[in-house]
């Protein structure tokens, strides 16, 4: 599956099944928080609601539902809630 649906915060975007989601959240306008990109800082920290992804290994902590956004490429239709509220630059930008 190359096409993918991202719901994140309750918004609704579409990705693919390639890239990792915070590089595509990113294309989609929103400025999730990071500092790494690599897995050892945590920054990208997510719950993972409902969906499967393929998360590389990291050194950051994660609870058992949590995911990093940054190390975590979606396998299926995905809905991920972050913690705080996310800036949005463009809501007509899709992936």
């Amino acid at each position: 599956m190359s096409r993918v649906a991202i719901c994140v915060n309750g918004i609704e975007v579409h990705g693919n099944s390639r890239e990792p989601l915070l590089d595509q959240l990113e294309k989609a306008g929103f400025q999730p928080e990071y500092q790494c990109r690599n897995g050892m800082c945590g920054a990208c920290r997510c719950k993972l609601k409902s969906g499967a992804v393929d998360q590389q290994d990291a050194m950051a902590f994660i609870a058992p539902s949590e995911i990093l956004a940054c190390c975590s490429t979606p396998k299926s239709n995905v809905d991920i809630e972050f913690e705080y509220q996310l800036q949005l630059q463009d809501q007509h930008v899709s992936i």
